[in-house]
């Protein structure tokens, strides 16, 4: 038989949800003033950041640095404002989080993301395609090549959600293909800014989630 937890042991949604909307106002609401302040001081930093990085590098990497750093803390301070209990501080927090495994899960969220994005270009622009080891494959092949990314992306991120050890496999095999063909056309076309942000980004992410491959679940 379950017992019921108490009102103290239970998430409050309500300021998780609060901070959601609007960094900082859950906590405001719970009463933790320095906790609200921080994280709205935080987020006026942040959002000028991003603010000059749209004016001087364009709209394409604002949106990418968006979605590796604003969002993550935007989605971190929402989740520390419903913890039950007693403000936690920065540290205890990521541990938190780290324990449970969310930051795969918010990884696995992402490329979620990037399938939909996928498919939709696939889908808007049927006659775009893409250059891999040098070369453009078309007709049934262009369109095979296309939709491994997507694929690629749903599987991983649905079993990044659900921790399965399966997925990092997948991702593994995934950032194998990926940096090869990157790097084959660096070679071939030279320096290009969204390929080399593509390649440092994806050898990021794969030693984040190597490190962080205890998380998953057989």
């Amino acid at each position: 038989m379950s017992i019921p937890r108490s009102s103290a042991e239970r998430p409050d949604f309500q300021a998780a949800f609060l901070s959601a909307f609007l960094p900082g106002l859950g906590q405001g609401v719970r009463g933790h003033s320095r906790q609200a302040a921080f994280t709205i001081s935080l987020f006026i930093i942040l959002v000028g950041g991003l603010w000059l990085i749209w004016r001087q590098l364009g709209g394409a990497a604002a949106i990418f640095i968006f979605m590796l750093a604003v969002l993550p803390c935007w989605v971190l301070q929402s989740y520390m404002a419903g913890i039950p209990g007693a403000p936690l501080g920065l540290r205890p927090s990521l541990q938190r989080v780290w324990g449970r495994g969310l930051d795969i899960r918010y990884l696995g969220g992402l490329f979620l993301l990037a399938a939909g994005m996928d498919f939709y270009i696939i889908a808007a622009n049927p006659e775009y395609a893409i250059t891999v080891f040098c070369i453009k494959p078309l007709g049934l092949a262009g369109l095979l090549v296309k939709l491994q990314s997507p694929t690629f992306h749903t599987l991983i991120g649905y079993g990044f959600l659900r921790l399965r050890r399966w997925s990092l496999v997948v991702y593994l095999v995934y950032a194998a293909y990926g940096l090869s063909y990157s790097v084959a056309n660096l070679a071939c076309f030279g320096y290009g800014r969204i390929r080399t942000v593509f390649i440092a980004s994806l050898i990021g992410f794969t030693v984040y989630i190597l490190w962080r491959r205890h998380s998953f679940r057989t």
